[in-house]
């Protein structure tokens, strides 16, 4: 199939309604915490609030949303404060003695958990960044380079962030050069930074070397530190939503490079090569996880259906479509974008629900939790509307480079 201008500009509309008039409302003003800063954001379908502990990483997240909406969409100073309200918390609470960050505090800032990896400190980046922005705040700014550079300082010095005994099969995952590779591309595009090219580049590299297997036309989780695959059951487990992530980071760059087709081709192919081995052609949807090998994957969840890959699907599959007007991209958009409408989204009570059984039914109604709140779903929409912006239908591809499936 094929999309015309006017169905481009349909899905335009469509994302900048759903993200202003049902995603953003069910989040806010109502999850501000006037009393403490930041935001409450583990609640229930109806939104009703199901704990007041605070997940570091969605403080962030939310902030950087509030952050971003502000400069792309609309400079409204509710926006604007919100954001501050995130930033303030996350820099008053979140930092324990030794510059880390915690992963869970309670509702006033009291530490309860820190983890040995560094995420929290990408989305304090990101958060800073959009924020110093859109405020024009110079200490905001500061942190977010500051923090950037501790970020690379963790993947970059052996041993510095690991506990005390560390497995004797060491592994390395793609999460770290994909968050990374994304953190300094939000890091460029908001307030700058000369060091973050050479980074984007190294990470690129890093992914096409050693998680990028074109033999057996899939994009690995983790490999072993030299890039083989570890043929044990988590070295085996895919997780298909995520590399397509990876994917639409790379064609994110490729537009950004006015359409590189080197990077063009690398993205489409991750691209690719998940979908064939995430898709679920029975259910519909994309599956959580899978073997390598086809064999057992020990999650029991390995089959449900998670709100956030279908969003990060979305993104590339249309992505895919505007740089090279290849017609199976405008088909797999479709498929994932009217499944995922059709069974996440929460008609009654806005917002998406966050967990599906195989067979698309709801498994349990909460829409906010530790790692669910207002990024994966704002993120799309709001990109995918953007993205739409000056796209034209029939002349799509005029002076890309265009690709097609002989030539992936």
């Amino acid at each position: 199939m094929t999309y015309t201008e006017t169905d481009l500009d349909n899905l335009r509309k469509f994302y900048n309604n759903q993200l202003l008039n049902d995603t953003l409302p069910f989040w806010f003003p109502r999850s501000l915490d006037a009393q403490h800063g930041g935001y409450l954001l583990m609640r229930d379908q109806d939104g009703t609030l199901l704990d007041d502990d605070k997940a570091v990483w969605i403080q962030g997240r939310a902030a950087w949303l509030l952050s971003t909406l502000y400069n792309t969409v609309e400079p409204k100073q509710e926006w604007l404060d919100g954001a501050k309200s995130g930033i303030d918390f996350l820099n008053k609470h979140c930092f324990d003695t030794d510059g880390r960050m915690f992963f869970h505090v309670t509702r006033d800032g009291r530490p309860i958990r820190k983890r040995r990896y560094f995420f929290s400190e990408t989305f304090a980046v990101i958060a800073n960044a959009a924020y110093a922005k859109a405020s024009g705040d110079e200490a905001a700014a500061e942190k977010a380079r500051y923090l950037f550079g501790k970020c690379i300082e963790y993947a970059t010095t052996p041993g510095l962030l690991e506990p005390k005994f560390t497995s004797t099969r060491p592994t390395k995952g793609i999460g770290v050069p994909m968050i990374l590779m994304n953190t300094a591309q939000q890091l460029r595009e908001t307030i700058g930074d000369p060091r973050c090219d050479a980074w984007i580049d190294l990470y690129i590299q890093e992914i096409e070397t050693d998680f990028v297997k074109d033999d057996i036309a899939c994009v690995m989780e983790q490999v072993a530190p030299d890039g083989s695959i570890i043929d044990h059951i988590d070295g085996r487990t895919l997780n298909p939503g995520h590399a397509i992530e990876g994917a639409w980071f790379i064609l994110h760059e490729a537009k950004h490079r006015n359409n590189d087709p080197y990077l063009i081709k690398l993205g489409c192919k991750m691209l690719d090569y998940m979908w064939e081995r995430g898709w679920d052609k029975e259910h519909g949807g994309i599956y959580y996880f899978k073997d390598v090998y086809g064999k057992p994957v020990q999650e029991y969840w390995h089959d449900m259906k998670f709100w956030w890959p279908h969003n990060e699907v979305i993104i590339a599959t249309l992505l895919a479509y505007t740089l090279t007007g290849n017609e199976k991209y405008a088909g797999w958009h479709k498929l994932v974008h009217d499944y995922a409408y059709s069974h996440f989204h929460d008609r009654e009570n806005k917002e998406w629900f966050g967990y599906l059984h195989r067979d698309g039914t709801v498994a349990q109604t909460a829409k906010g939790n530790l790692f669910k709140g207002p990024f994966h779903l704002p993120r799309q929409e709001w990109y995918c509307a953007q993205l739409l912006k000056n796209t034209t239908g029939n002349n799509l591809v005029s002076g890309l480079y265009e690709i097609t499936d002989n030539n992936i």
